[in-house]
């Protein structure tokens, strides 16, 4: 089966429920137990992704054999500079290429956003997302922020 990205807005039903899915299983890794729906509301409404916006960002929601699989998203934060953030995939697609089409998509975004570069931070215990950027061409870089759940800084230059 074959995935197709597209970029959606943020507040459209299979971006939220996407998002929704994103936030529970982070949270719920982060806390060792499964998030109840009240914090899942929470944290969407704490980082709803309305920056992931045109135009100085965009969300992209995949599908594999027209079911909803995954998301990316990516945001300008300093001219020439976005961030790739929220990369999902659905347990049922992992180990289909979707990761990787997801950051390709996002990265020609970006390209489309004017950046040159894409970086992004991460947690130490999202290691299948660490092993996904090395892939992908992105390098560990010294901390660019204090964000209370990075760990580990990538970027790569975008051609």
């Amino acid at each position: 089966m074959e995935w197709t990205i597209t970029e959606l807005p943020v507040d459209h039903p299979d971006a939220v429920a996407i998002m929704r899915e994103y936030m529970a299983e982070v949270a719920s890794r982060y806390f060792g137990r499964p998030v109840t729906e009240a914090e899942i509301t929470h944290y969407v409404a704490e980082e709803p992704g309305t920056d992931l916006v045109p135009p100085t960002g965009a969300f992209l929601l995949g599908r594999r054999g027209g079911e909803l699989a995954g998301c990316a998203g990516t945001r300008v934060v300093a001219p020439g500079v976005t961030e790739l953030t929220k990369v999902f995939v659905r347990p049922a697609h992992r180990g289909t290429g979707g990761g990787p089409a997801l950051v390709a998509a996002a990265e020609d975004a970006a390209r489309r956003l004017g950046s040159r570069l894409m970086r992004l931070d991460t947690r130490h215990d999202l290691v299948e997302a660490r092993a996904l950027y090395a892939k992908t061409g992105y390098a560990e870089v010294e901390p660019f922020n204090d964000e209370q759940f990075a760990e580990h800084w990538f970027a790569k230059a975008l051609n």
